[in-house]
């Protein structure tokens, strides 16, 4: 069974950290490009970080970056979401996604196009608030 499982989510305060989880069965998370993409209340979802297979080149959004990191441990199948810093605005249901293309694939393209995304996660809730 494919799939790929977010945990870490919760509620924290502003200016808190937390660390994302997404650890996929069933398939290698090695030979994918891996994203975490994020949906506000009452908006559409974004991507907001994305790795690639080996973790040489990573994508961040501009709301995101220097703040959170990602990375990954194909060891164990498993991107990581390290969170700091955290405000309100980051409030939302993060969910992490698996692209896998023969050639090369951009982070980039994965996370603002959505290119080549074959598995997707169902999500876990973050709210940051005192």
């Amino acid at each position: 069974h494919l799939q790929l499982v977010e945990s870490g989510g919760g509620l924290v305060q502003p200016g808190g950290s937390l660390r994302l989880s997404c650890t996929a069965s069933g398939l290698s998370l090695a030979d994918y490009v891996v994203g975490w993409f994020r949906q506000p209340p009452g908006t559409n979802y974004i991507g907001i970080a994305c790795i690639s297979r080996s973790s040489g080149s990573t994508y961040y959004a501009v709301d995101v970056e220097g703040r959170f990191t990602i990375s990954r441990d194909n060891a164990k199948n498993t991107v990581y979401l390290q969170m700091n810093s955290l405000k309100p605005e980051d409030t939302a249901l993060y969910y992490c996604a698996a692209a896998y293309r023969r050639g090369f694939l951009r982070v980039q393209d994965m996370c603002i196009r959505e290119d080549d995304i074959n598995y997707r996660g169902k999500g876990t809730l973050v709210t940051v608030s005192s």
